[in-house]
């Protein structure tokens, strides 16, 4: 999804193949993954006292995984240049992998690729030389994470996140074999909603499947409308799952606590300003968890959560849910403590 404030404010400071190895004759078994995509604030790093304290928060919730995120960045969508960001050092993933097992957490680490004024997705060269300079980039800095997810003992390990106009590319299979020789965890690729989820030509060498879901939902009031429309993702989602023989991860699911969100699910605040209107987000996530529920999918990764203990509120309109009605909806999915007063869908 294109990234909304604080996620600029995160980032704003940024500035040859070995053979493919066949998949695991042996699956491994991923833990259950619901929790959040937790985004480290600047003045939270993982490791300090606050953001130990935003991950109690979130584990009291229900939360059973947190997904890391540290950040590689890139000048523009067709840049061969990519390197890590000074988002998030080495150190702070080592802490955010350590303290978040320490509440008894699974921990997926999973690398965005950042791109200022475009998004992800966007990422997509203009020669063949430029595709090999980008992917020998990008293996460098993957490698460099999955060493210390191997070292911390993360539970997963995304290889990609949103790189819709990049997975076709034969470059993957070689990566992929790659990181499998330094990270000995469950690898996953996070897709871009489900019209790329269902073209990835990799899933086979890869433990689960993950996607991200920001289909347009309609109108803020029309419930009928937008449970339709989760359910035919998530029976696409059973469909793709059944074909592969892999589970599905939810890498991201949201919306933002702000009036007209649900058209567009994936607008940041920078793209639409907007009034405040937490009870949406909660009546929408309620309604995609309770969809979401099914055998095919092994978890869900909720965008997001911020490593700031006070991040959120019911003025904030970003896709935050601390502070907000959608914390009491994620409490019931998740712990079973369900107010009498939660968001109820319209």
């Amino acid at each position: 999804m294109r990234r909304s404030a604080l996620a600029c404010a995160v980032t704003a400071s940024l500035f040859a193949a070995s053979p493919a190895l066949p998949a695991p004759a042996q699956p491994l078994q991923l833990p259950r993954l619901d929790g959040f995509n937790v985004i480290q604030s600047p003045r939270h790093p993982f490791g300090s006292a606050s953001a130990k304290l935003s991950l109690s928060k979130a584990r009291r919730l229900g939360a059973k995984a947190i997904a890391v995120v540290p950040f590689l960045w890139q000048a523009s969508p067709a840049s061969p240049d990519l390197a890590r960001g000074r988002d998030m050092s080495d150190d702070e993933l080592r802490a955010a992998i350590r303290d978040a097992r320490a509440l008894g957490l699974a921990v997926v680490v999973k690398p965005h690729v950042w791109v200022p004024h475009s998004w992800a997705g966007a990422v997509a060269m203009t020669s063949e030389a430029a595709w090999r300079h980008w992917f020998a980039d990008y293996r460098r800095e993957l490698t460099r994470i999955a060493r210390v997810a191997e070292e911390e003992k993360a539970d997963a390990l995304a290889v990609g996140t949103e790189l819709a106009a990049t997975s076709q590319r034969p470059e993957w299979r070689a990566l992929i074999g790659d990181v499998r020789h330094v990270y000995s965890g469950s690898l996953l690729y996070v897709a871009h909603n489900i019209e790329e989820a269902e073209v990835v030509p990799f899933w086979r060498q890869l433990d689960a499947i993950g996607v991200t879901l920001y289909p347009p939902l309609g109108a803020d009031s029309d419930r009928q409308f937008r449970r339709t429309k989760m359910r035919a993702v998530a029976d696409r989602l059973d469909a793709l799952s059944a074909r592969t023989g892999k589970s599905i991860v939810v890498g991201e699911v949201g919306l933002r606590s702000a009036q007209g969100a649900a058209a567009k699910p994936w607008q940041s605040v920078e793209e639409r300003a907007s009034v405040p209107d937490p009870a949406l987000q909660a009546d929408v996530l309620a309604d995609w968890l309770s969809i979401l529920d099914r055998p095919s999918v092994r978890g869900v990764l909720v965008w997001r959560w911020f490593t700031d203990p006070d991040a959120g509120g019911l003025d904030d309109t970003d896709f935050t849910v601390q502070g907000k009605p959608a914390e009491q909806v994620l409490s019931c999915a998740w712990a079973g403590v369900c107010e009498k007063n939660q968001a109820t869908a319209r």
